[in-house]
């Protein structure tokens, strides 16, 4: 394998760690379009195939997206894999749901008295959005499931914080994951209750938006505690 000077790292290696300096050091965000094949081959003094190569790794670890005929872009999920929790190979074990509860337990209450303190007008009307959104796919009866995870995700992402937004996998996972355990029996619930934890926020009201976070996540558990409690009596 074509290696460089530099601890033995191929060229590809090398052209990997240049590309993520490139997107650091010009602190480019989500969406921003790197220079075009060509120009970034000239600016790091690597082949094209080279390039190509770091292009699909970068991709590979979604810190690059490429888009047919547009060009290729810092990605959206900040280097976060699709799974990072591994949840694909963990099966349908009813644990599961009750150990993301509780891990999302420790974070998401302190995420809304955190949000509360600091969330600006426009950030608060996006939530009441969000809540308005889910009413109406409840009571069409369709599936609300992306809209309650983008209304918790939100809700991290208003936290300013980067590593949480890193963690918001661990949320987002949990929520189709809790719903089919539960049967969905608390569709109703769920919308009184991300409403309650808006209004909290709404207000400025950071021990508010915690408990009302804390009781909405608890309502789950139990549901999904009752629910584990009545398949074991059936075996």
């Amino acid at each position: 394998m074509e290696t460089n000077d530099t601890a033995g790292k191929t060229l590809v290696d090398t052209a990997v760690d240049e590309i993520i300096e490139l997107i650091l050091s010009n602190n480019m965000k989500s969406g921003d379009r790197l220079p075009n094949e060509y120009e970034l081959a000239q600016q790091l003094k690597i082949g094209r195939s080279t390039l190509r190569e770091a292009t699909r790794r970068l991709v590979a670890r979604n810190i690059l997206h490429v888009r047919q005929g547009s060009g290729t872009f810092v990605s959206d999920k900040n280097g976060v894999p699709e799974d990072p929790l591994g949840l694909t190979f963990m099966g349908n074990d009813p644990k599961l749901a009750i150990e993301l509860l509780d891990i999302r337990l420790m974070l998401e209450p302190e995420i809304a008295q955190m949000v509360a303190r600091k969330a600006s007008a426009k950030q608060v009307r996006q939530m009441y959005e969000y809540c308005e959104k889910m009413e109406e796919l409840v009571n069409a009866e369709e599936d609300y499931s992306a809209v309650d995870a983008q209304f918790h995700r939100f809700l991290a992402e208003c936290s300013g914080n980067d590593v949480l937004r890193n963690l918001i996998p661990i949320i987002t996972s949990s929520v189709n994951v809790i719903i089919t355990t539960t049967n969905d029996e608390n569709r109703r619930q769920t919308i009184i209750q991300h409403r309650q934890i808006v209004d909290a926020i709404s207000r400025c009201d950071p021990m508010g938006a915690r408990f009302d976070m804390i009781l909405h996540l608890n309502t789950n558990r139990e549901s999904i505690l009752r629910h584990l409690d009545a398949n074991q009596g059936k075996k």
